[in-house]
């Protein structure tokens, strides 16, 4: 069974590229949003939630193409199936000259809804932190 593929855009308040790739590529801008903490080794990436003093969960993966202020593509490590990966993207809205998050990911069918909400958890945390 193959997971589905989602898509999400997010409109961020923001009109320069250079502010936002970092948030998308880097250790430092992905621990702003995605997770409480990220190493970046290369192509390998490190994502850990939680405190070392409680529940931790940490999650590996391979970056499979970057390209530099438009996106970045990735798969986790442990991945079951082949075709899934997680891509975000900017792109520049040609009506309010903002930039939009392009977020693809997938899931288990009866996970769909789950993934929704900690995008938009995510996506809030990355406003709180940044204000975009």
């Amino acid at each position: 069974m193959k997971k589905q593929k989602i898509h999400i855009e997010k409109e961020l308040n923001c009109k320069s590229a250079n502010i936002i790739w970092p948030l998308l590529s880097s250790a430092g801008g992905l621990a702003k949003w995605v997770a409480d903490y990220v190493e970046r080794n290369d192509d390998q990436l490190t994502f850990t939630w939680g405190e070392a003093w409680t529940h931790q969960e940490t999650r590996t993966a391979t970056i499979m193409e970057e390209v530099t202020a438009h996106h970045l593509k990735i798969t986790w490590n442990e991945e079951e199936d082949p075709e899934a990966y997680w891509l975000m993207a900017i792109e520049r809205s040609e009506i309010t000259g903002d930039y939009i998050l392009l977020v693809t990911d997938f899931a288990w069918e009866e996970d769909v809804d789950g993934l929704y909400d900690i995008w938009e958890s995510n996506f809030e945390r990355l406003h709180q932190t940044t204000g975009l």
